[in-house]
């Protein structure tokens, strides 16, 4: 027996194993999974044929009995021949490939030309993305493919040759990669998470044929095919045996239904029938009446399917699937009821006792600070204003997400203070009279709420009231996002715009790029983009303004043989980032990682191995909030800083991460030009679009990508006033203003500067 049937088996005596003595208890919770001979007084004595097969007896089942057991695994030990060379051992990217661990489940869906786009939707659209795959076959392709579907057209609407084909084709190219291969028909309603859950009790070493039994026609022997509008599940194993045999069943067995034409192939040449149980698992399904009402089906044996069957248009398929999603959060509601009873009624054994139990209850318990360091503040709000925002100010208009958030609590307050007093009491909400909310990491967000509320009694009194109440928005359960593969061995192209006015701050730029890459021989490559103004172009041949960065550029190179560091010239009066990004796109190859930096930025390895792993063609860009330093001569007036100071402690101590600037950037070229063909028809209605947006707003509107925006420490910027050009568009030059002015001090240091400058002029 598998052990996930014994869990199965085991899991209803929990409650009696729980209240036997301290004892027995321990013994139990301490039991080996391994099967002998125990003087344990505690232990049940199991019949015979009871939860594990002996290991004599499973000796003696033999082959016959391989049915019924689990997989033994068998171990190949290693001998290195010394006769034959060394080989280097190639390793898969992904160590279940290695292992040989399949998923568990593909869901084949066959439709018609005719209902591809109705019925066929309707299940991609309900349950399609809750497996790992699924598939739709057809016949013939309809000249429209619905979008987000894959579907695979055999070329031939003949029923049984679509199945044959279908069966073949999971088999040659999905054999090796599922345990499990689930069909139904388009207008069949399937429950993916219940059939999820179904196969994961199965044991997939086995050749099993499961879905509604059915009767051939005549009805002389005990065989039964399974019924393919209800589904049916077809093991991996049962495929590789079934695969030889398709070609003689298709030329031998006539049949217009292809369900009955492939339980017939199984019967004769494997010898297995449908079954609907198998292993104490039964595949349950539910045949729908003519003009049945999803809301009004209350049975057992509707709530428990797994597949509904016939579905008669798309309307009713969804309505099916409302109605299944009401019920399993019925279902888990009742599940959360009755885990928090068990959990209050055991809660006198734990050494805390009752006190030990926190609400909600199952929830973590609060986070316990160690220091005054670690307490979390609690944000006070009302309905119109919050009084922490996020630019420092002491109070801002609540509005977008925080209004929502704060109408969705008060509602969902007063809701369940109705459910729990009614029917002697009602209320109805007058105002919020004070609030406040913190983010606590071990539960969600907090919530406490002083509410005016008019209570309203059955004789139709009414009374205000005022009531405090405390509400949980829990995190829920951690879910890791797909991401495509990525390496750090990606080499960045390192784009450095340099105008006349940013040439003195070059050097520096040059000295880390020096020691961080070229001495370390990281895979990074760089190039200046200087920016002339029309006069200073006019001027180049008497008198380049670059001259000096050239001579730099032209030092590093002879200092290392092997770098080159090109630069391109541009001529333009408001040097916009997307114009100069259109002329490097141009450049460089599709498949480029840029890093657009700024003059200021110290480049590391550090966040260059950042950039590669953010950055990933095709799916997301990643723009860095970099760490702007204070204004030493408002942070330290008329002192120095230590010069043993640490680097990271001092310098992120004395600054701020600048938000409003968005100069560096990582993405692909391939990226960025898709983004730009897709502005191409704007640009044609507004000329002046491309100096009022920069690379930033161009993904944001037009790419569709993932834009991911946050900060990173290990881009330190030292402190300069920059020069905001009032050419840009309003926004621009309005974040580069209040760039300059954040990057001042912190609000501390610009009041003892305040105050000193005071003192200063009343002596």
């Amino acid at each position: 027996m598998r052990l996930s049937t014994f869990l199965a088996l085991f899991r209803p005596a929990l409650p009696l194993i729980l209240g036997l003595s301290l004892g027995c208890s321990l013994s139990l919770l301490m039991v080996s999974w391994t099967q002998g001979d125990t003087d344990d007084p505690c232990r049940d004595e199991l019949p015979k044929g009871g939860l594990f097969l002996g290991r004599r007896d499973a000796q003696r089942g033999g082959r016959d009995g391989a049915g019924e057991e689990d997989f033994q695994p068998r171990i190949v030990p290693y001998h290195k021949d010394p006769n034959k060379p060394h080989k280097k051992v190639l390793r898969t990217r992904y160590i279940h490939t290695e292992l040989g661990i399949r998923e568990r489940l593909l869901a084949g869906v066959l439709t018609s030309r005719a209902t591809l786009g109705t019925l066929a939707v309707a299940v991609n659209r309900t349950v399609a993305h809750h497996f790992h795959r699924t598939f739709f076959f057809t016949g013939l392709r309809s000249p429209k493919v619905p979008h987000g579907m894959t579907v695979i057209a055999h070329g031939d609407d003949r029923p049984v040759w679509l199945m044959y084909e279908t069966v073949r084709h999971l088999h040659q190219h999905y054999g090796s990669e599922y345990d499990w291969f689930l069909l139904a028909q388009d207008d069949t309603y399937m429950q993916a998470d219940r059939l999820s859950e179904l196969v994961g009790h199965l044991s997939a070493g086995q050749d099993l044929y499961m879905g509604r039994a059915e009767e051939f026609i005549g009805g002389e022997e005990k065989a039964r095919y399974c019924h393919g509008g209800y589904g049916y599940l077809l093991s991996r194993s049962l495929l590789a045996r079934l695969q030889p045999h398709l070609d003689t069943c298709r030329n031998d067995i006539l049949s217009v239904r292809p369900d009955e034409w492939l339980g017939r192939c199984i019967i004769d040449y494997l010898g297995l029938s449908c079954v609907e149980v198998h292993q104490g698992m039964k595949y349950r399904y539910f045949e729908l009446g003519k003009n049945a009402d999803p809301e009004r089906e209350d049975s057992v044996a509707f709530k428990n399917a797994f597949t509904v069957h016939p579905v008669s248009d798309p309307n009713l398929m969804y309505r099916l699937h409302k109605r299944f999603s009401q019920i399993e959060l019925q279902w888990t509601y009742q599940q959360i009821y009755d885990l928090q009873m068990q959990i209050s009624n055991l809660s006198h054994l734990t050494p805390e006792g009752k006190a030990g139990v926190t609400w909600p209850i199952g929830i973590n318990s609060p986070f316990k600070p160690k220091t005054r360091f670690e307490v979390i503040n609690w944000d006070y709000f009302t309905e119109e204003h919050i009084y922490s925002c996020t630019d420092g100010s002491p109070k801002c208009e609540m509005r977008g997400a925080d209004r929502a958030d704060v109408s969705a609590i008060l509602e969902v307050a007063v809701e369940q203070l109705n459910e729990r007093y009614q029917p002697q009491l009602r209320f109805r909400k007058r105002r919020l009279l004070n609030g406040y909310r913190r983010f606590d990491p071990m539960r969600g967000m907090e919530y406490i709420l002083d509410l005016a509320l008019e209570a309203f009694t059955q004789k139709g009194h009414s009374q205000v009231i005022a009531k405090r109440v405390n509400l949980l928005r829990p995190l829920s359960a951690v879910e890791i996002i797909p991401m495509p593969y990525v390496t750090e061995a990606t080499r960045v192209q390192v784009i450095l715009p340099v105008t006349a006015q940013d040439q003195d701050y070059v050097g520096n730029f040059l000295d880390m790029y020096v020691t961080n890459t070229l001495d370390t021989h990281d895979n990074v490559l760089l190039t200046f983009l200087f920016i002339y103004d029309p006069f200073d172009a006019q001027r180049v041949s008497q008198s380049d303004v670059f001259a000096g960065v050239k001579s730099m550029i032209g030092e590093v190179e002879k200092r290392y043989g092997d770098a080159k560091i090109p630069w391109i010239s541009v001529k333009t009066e408001v040097p916009s980032q997307v114009k100069l990004m259109d002329i490097i796109s141009k450049k460089h190859p599709v498949d480029t990682l840029f890093f657009l930096s700024s003059v200021w930025t110290e480049v590391n390895a550090d966040f260059l191995n950042r950039c590669r792993m953010n950055a990933i063609s095709n799916w997301q860009v990643f723009f860095p909030v970099h760490f702007q330093e204070f204004n030493p001569a408002v942070i330290y007036r008329d002192q120095q800083p230590s010069a043993s100071s640490t680097f990271a402690s001092e310098s992120l101590r004395d600054g701020h991460f600048d938000r409003h600037v968005f100069d560096e950037a990582c993405f692909y070229n391939a990226d960025y030009m898709s983004a730009r063909t897709k502005m191409a028809a704007d640009i044609l209605e507004n000329e002046e679009l491309m100096e009022s947006m920069d690379v930033y707003d161009i993904f944001v509107r037009y790419s569709g990508l993932h834009v991911f925006r946050a900060v990173e420490p290990a881009l330190i910027q030292k402190y300069v006033r920059r020069a905001c050009n009032p050419r840009f568009s309003e926004d621009i030059y309005h974040r580069c203003v209040l760039s300059n002015l954040e990057s001042l001090g912190s609000r501390s240091h610009l009041a003892m500067a305040l105050f000193e400058q005071d003192q200063a002029n009343s002596t």
